[in-house]
């Protein structure tokens, strides 16, 4: 520990300190004192409306009615606008799957033509190399050159022939495989146009019951006690 100086405390500032303090205390005090709020001076009145209390109580109770009956339909409106928001979610989900469905299907079926045009250029060339061999009047040249130069053309005019057969045949299949989607999809879209307005249908049927079977117990509440009250419609 370093040496340290003690420094003996000034008594007089303190005690000019402490009257000082204790003044603007007291000066405080009597401050508050001074700005008091007096007592509150009213003049008397009547309170209350022209009503009876019963029917304060009455216009109350339907008050309470009428707000339970508003919160409840805001549930319902919330409740179906939900619904409404997750169906429109499903069906752009639905969509969204059938499109790649789609486009899954026609990528397959492109697939599957260049397949069989690869096959029928095979076959073709298989067939042509048969035909040249068995064809002992035609020559090893190129058999295309000579097409039209008389009767050694006939096995390249069958290959032809028979090639434009199968590509014809292999177009109609694909029109009939097009009409059969076509009609399964308008199909399965009418289906569901159905199964929508069905459930849309039973929702509204079930709202309007509700609705109607709450406006009953409302009415046989309020009927006792408001006997010359028009009806409550809501």
């Amino acid at each position: 520990v370093g040496p340290y100086v003690l420094i003996t405390p000034n008594q007089t500032r303190r005690n000019q300190l402490q009257q000082i303090a204790k003044k603007e205390l007291d000066d405080l005090e009597r401050w508050k004192e001074e700005h008091r709020p007096g007592p509150i001076k009213l003049a008397p009145q009547r309170l209350g409306g022209k009503e009876s209390e019963a029917q304060a109580r009455q216009k109350q109770q339907m008050m309470l009615v009428q707000s339970k009956y508003q919160q409840k339909c805001k549930r319902e409106e919330y409740v179906k606008a939900k619904k409404a928001a997750e169906e429109a979610e499903i069906l752009k989900q639905k969509a969204i799957q059938r499109e790649k469905a789609e486009r899954l299907e026609d990528k397959k079926r492109k697939e599957e033509m260049q397949r069989r045009e690869m096959f029928l250029e095979d076959r073709y060339c298989k067939t042509k190399e048969l035909l040249n061999r068995l064809d002992l009047g035609l020559p090893k040249s190129d058999s295309c050159q000579i097409a039209n130069r008389g009767p050694e053309s006939t096995a390249w005019t069958r290959s032809h022939t028979y090639k434009q057969a199968l590509r014809e045949d292999e177009n109609r299949r694909l029109e009939e495989m097009k009409q059969e989607q076509r009609r399964k999809a308008e199909l399965m879209e009418f289906k569901e146009k159905q199964e929508e307005e069905a459930r849309t249908r039973a929702h509204q049927n079930e709202q309007r019951r509700v609705n109607n079977a709450f406006l009953d117990r409302l009415q046989n509440k309020t009927q006792p006690n408001s006997i010359n009250q028009p009806e409550y419609s809501g």
